[in-house]
């Protein structure tokens, strides 16, 4: 064999260099309300990850409490919190995209100003753009619980994540979490109860009761009729 016809070298192989990520990326068909809200919201109320480390007093023209909620769905619980809480500041991180045209078109339905939005990996929002002791609040509804064993390590409470957003929230600031599925309700307290810096919020050190402050989604309320229970988790960061 000649050396132009010799095959030429395999690339390094480096899937098992990549990130696990803890969702799936799913294709959907946008809404006329959703597409508008990509199309005239983003401008407004979108951020974007290559803009780096982000000054969110200058972003929000003001200095409030900040909450930043990863994978808000359709939006529906981050547009009641925020219009239940105008003095409050509010980041959403999605990567789907018919929920975040769904949440910038209710933010200009509603004209609120007090929500600005990432599509993209919450975890590089977290370690490229938010600085540390800066949020108030991170909230973390009902993410994919991976219930498979062989899909526990494309959970996002991982011992990293954890430390990850200790070192985001200020001392004093609170990680709200609930999910419908009581075997990762308790995965979340065997990572979180060990987790350094943290105080379990529970009187008892496991869940808390359903916080006023938590919207009721439709999702929750079909669980509810259904039978299926709720578990909220607050840990608040000590150190």
């Amino acid at each position: 064999m000649t050396e132009s016809q010799q095959q030429p070298e395999p690339a390094e192989d480096t899937s098992k260099h990549r990130a696990i990520k803890s969702f799936v990326m799913r294709a959907g068909r946008m809404t006329e309300g959703q597409q508008r809200g990509l199309d005239q919201g983003w401008p407004k109320f979108g951020l974007e990850l290559e803009a780096g480390a982000a000054d969110f007093d200058a972003v929000f023209a003001r200095r409030a409490p900040r909450t930043l909620e990863i994978g808000f769905g359709m939006g529906h619980s981050l547009l009641e919190m925020a219009a239940a809480a105008p003095e409050q500041d509010f980041i959403g991180v999605e990567v789907h995209k018919p929920g975040v045209g769904a949440l910038l078109n209710g933010l200009m339905t509603q004209n609120l100003s007090n929500v600005r939005v990432y599509s993209c990996d919450a975890l590089e929002v977290l370690r490229q753009c938010v600085a540390d002791a800066s949020l108030d609040r991170l909230l973390l509804f009902f993410p994919d619980p991976w219930h498979k064993s062989r899909h526990h390590k494309r959970r996002i409470v991982q011992p990293a994540f954890a430390e990850l957003v200790r070192q985001k929230l200020k001392i004093g600031g609170v990680l709200h979490m609930a999910t419908d599925w009581e075997a990762y309700a308790e995965y979340m307290l065997e990572v979180m109860n060990v987790a350094p810096g943290y105080t379990n919020l529970a009187a008892d050190g496991r869940c808390v009761e359903r916080p006023s402050e938590r919207p009721t989604t439709k999702f929750e309320r079909r669980g509810e009729r259904l039978g299926h229970g709720v578990w909220d988790l607050k840990f608040q960061r000590s150190v």
